[in-house]
């Protein structure tokens, strides 16, 4: 049979044969895109994938006009110490490719006379990969695990001057054997794994870091080492946590673009110390005008509000917050403002292009971003206190104790012109609370009330305080601290469970090391519970010691599947918990299209999610007639308690997936239809809320459902169709509305 990282490559190429060039821009595995398509002199160059891996220039390195090889703008890069530094030290974790990876790039190199690198990461402790380099007039790949052997080594072609070359090197982790890396030229397989290609023993991993402050980095035309240097011309660059196949690298070559806008300043999620701004952003590549959304409503703003329509333009540009133009009378300090774009063509039919919905903070006139931060935990005892000033200020007055109402309460205190504060030593296992006002030469902002418990206590609680959406049958759990013992309270009143002692109604008893758990039972729906643990040691003279107040919130909804609790653990191990053996797929299924999963870890998607950490995602190839996954119930069976009525499922689709029927059915027998038979092609996260009458009606008791499926296609009449790729996330249950 078959094995599933092939199907999963047979069904993604078809996927990506119907999507065109489209398919690298959303690609959830595309970690790096650097086209440098209006890069001129800017001092840094824009990240297209969407991930936000910008690169910063160091050295002579800009934009020449009229010589990109894939457009009109290629990164030009001359002189000793001349490089794009992409920060290494860094770079998130999670964009580092440890399993799989694709480096690809169009590249012009100048004759120097000497070895010239392309990219270069170094990790700590040892090499990552010098991924790309001319060297002794060939072309060079090298990739490092983080043993510093050699995973990837290889020499190959004859390297042209002054001619644009394509180059792609690949590689991937295939457990139990070699890898299986190979090293394109112009889109022509030159070496693989057992072709004058050197590859480290069967299983071992690249590094997984490009770098720490003391050690390594990442960098484009020069070694990390400062060795190396290399001239020319650059274009294109991409860099996959996955491996494209030869069709998918041909298509790379051809050059991708984006139909929606791009690269907004101020940057997405960034903070923007002014009351005015002048938003701008990259273009599409089909827009003739731009539609600009602006608001303080995310909702407004992604929904598209009439009162969050600027106008429609055609500069790439738009001031905000001045006299004479939107929002005249300033941004408001302390406020998120949220912006759109939506590029329009009235020429293209599938004009206008929605864009992704933008923000950036104005900082509030209060002091920000304590450290500690709100609520930290296992804090040392010299901590030395610091935090963001607020806008405007130019003096600061601290406030700090063991008591939240005398911090809160207090005034005059002593200003200072510094942004930290050194409260002493501090009592172990022990609550402080502490506030910064600020003063703007006008008037003085009151702080917020900021609390940290030292290293000793309790800690590491689930569910986390201040948690919502908690199951009803929660199960509390911490870390113990100092304690050979605690003890529990638990309500649903704060202050009773705050001042509560052994003999209150809130406390729930005593428990010994290492039985730090606490079953309340049955919770209530959509309530607030609160709950303390205090903990003892007889033999330590700061015992007892009291511990914080904790709340949290149960849902008002059941969970079917969040997606959340899956992990990647290997099948021996007791907690394992894969999502395609939970939810059975079509792998073993001929007459079933379905994959769910990734082939290797982690085996859930964590970058395209809904809610919480995690989605299912779901490849469908309906050749076979249809495409579909089972998840067999194992807790709540019973779908009616508290009035429930409608099944909500969350899913996002593509406008590259062929049109496909998507269906639910419970107990493997009444199905529901969504009502759009184009959903698999909507690529916006979407809600489907399901009446479960419509399953009742079919002869289904809802007082005792055993399964669920997710579908594309005809069920009770299969019929071949299409292929692509689904994300689903929060299956829930719901009372009616009040």
């Amino acid at each position: 049979m078959m094995c599933k990282q092939l199907i999963y490559l047979f069904i993604f190429v078809l996927v990506l044969s119907l999507a065109g060039n489209a398919f690298a821009a959303d690609d959830p595995s595309l970690v790096i895109f650097y086209d440098f398509e209006g890069f001129g002199s800017n001092p840094f160059v824009l990240d297209k994938s969407g991930k936000g891996n910008d690169a910063t220039v160091v050295g002579s390195v800009s934009g020449l006009a009229g010589a990109g090889n894939m457009g009109s703008e290629a990164c030009q890069i001359t002189g000793d110490g001349s490089y794009l530094d992409l920060n290494g030290p860094e770079f998130p974790l999670e964009y580092v490719p440890t399993t799989a990876f694709t480096l690809a790039y169009w590249m012009k190199p100048e004759d120097t006379g000497g070895t010239q690198t392309i990219f270069s990461a170094l990790a700590d402790p040892h090499s990552w990969c010098h991924g790309g380099y001319v060297r002794n007039e060939q072309y060079h790949a090298h990739v490092g695990d983080a043993g510093n052997n050699y995973i990837v080594n290889g020499y190959e072609g004859t390297v042209e001057y002054g001619v644009w070359h394509h180059m792609a090197i690949t590689w991937e982790l295939v457990p139990g054997e070699h890898g299986g890396g190979a090293m394109y030229i112009d889109g022509e397989l030159v070496a693989e794994y057992g072709n004058d290609f050197v590859e480290a023993p069967p299983g071992v991993l690249a590094a997984d870091n490009w770098g720490s402050v003391n050690h390594g980095g990442a960098r484009i035309g020069m070694d990390v080492d400062d060795s190396w240097q290399f001239n020319g011309l650059l274009d294109d660059f991409f860099v996959f946590k996955r491996v494209l196949s030869q069709a998918e690298i041909k298509k790379l070559m051809q050059g991708i673009g984006s139909p929606v806008a791009l690269g907004p300043i101020p940057a997405d999620g960034s903070i923007h110390t002014d009351t005015w701004a002048n938003l701008s952003w990259y273009p599409g590549d089909n827009a003739a005008s731009h539609d600009v959304y602006f608001g303080d409503n995310f909702d407004a703003v992604n929904e598209g509000t009439e009162d969050t329509f600027i106008g429609n333009q055609t500069a790439t540009f738009m001031v905000v917050g001045f006299p004479g133009f939107a929002y005249p009378d300033g941004l408001v300090p302390g406020t998120t403002y949220y912006w759109r774009i939506d590029e329009v063509n009235d020429t293209e039919p599938n004009s206008p292009w929605k864009g992704d919905v933008w923000s950036f903070l104005v900082p509030p006139k209060t002091a920000y971003f304590p450290d500690p931060a709100q609520g930290a935990e296992s804090v040392e005892t010299d901590a030395t206190l610091s935090w963001t000033q607020g806008f405007g200020a130019k003096l600061h007055t601290v406030y700090f104790g063991d008591n939240f109402d005398d911090v809160n309460n207090a005034a005059d205190g002593q200003t200072q012109g510094t942004l930290t504060f050194t409260p002493g030593t501090l009592k172990m296992a022990k609550t402080y609370y502490w506030r910064v006002d600020e003063f703007d030469v006008v008037e003085t902002h009151k702080g917020d009330i900021w609390s940290f418990t030292t290293e000793g206590a309790v800690a590491s609680l689930d569910p986390a305080n201040g948690a919502v959406d908690v199951t009803q049958t929660a199960i509390l759990s911490w870390t113990p601290g100092f304690g050979a013992s605690h003890e529990v309270y638990f309500g649903t009143d704060a202050d009773a469970v705050a001042n509560a002692d052994s003999s209150s109604p809130e406390y729930k008893g005593t428990g010994n090391l290492g039985f730090e758990i606490y079953d309340p039972g049955n919770l209530e729906w959509d309530t607030t519970y609160y709950w303390r643990v205090d903990e003892t040691n007889n033999t330590n003279a700061d015992s007892p010691w009291t511990g914080p107040l904790w709340s949290f919130t149960t849902a008002n909804f059941l969970v079917v599947d969040d997606f959340d609790s899956y992990n990647d653990l290997d099948t021996t191990d007791p907690q394992s918990n894969r999502i395609f053996l939970v939810w059975v797929d079509g792998l073993d299924d001929p007459a079933n299209g379905s994959l769910v999963g990734y082939d290797n870890p982690p085996f859930a998607e964590q970058s395209i999610v809904h809610g919480g950490l995690q989605s299912m995602p779901f490849v469908f190839d309906n050749a076979v007639g249809k495409s579909e996954a089972t998840l067999t119930s194992t807790n709540q069976h019973d779908w009616t308690v508290n009035g429930i009525n409608t099944l909500t499922i969350w899913f996002k689709g593509s406008s590259s997936n062929t049109a496909e029927q998507m269906y639910v059915a419970l107990n493997d027998s009444a199905l529901v239809n969504h009502d759009n038979p184009d959903a698999a092609q909507i690529s916006d996260w979407t809600e489907w809320n399901i009446d479960l009458q419509a399953f009742a009606d079919q002869g289904v008791n809802i007082a005792n459902i055993n399964s669920i499926t997710l579908g594309l296609g005809n069920r009770n009449n299969p019929v071949a169709g299409g292929s692509g790729m689904m994300y689903f996330d929060d299956i829930r249950l719901y009372p009616p509305v009040p």
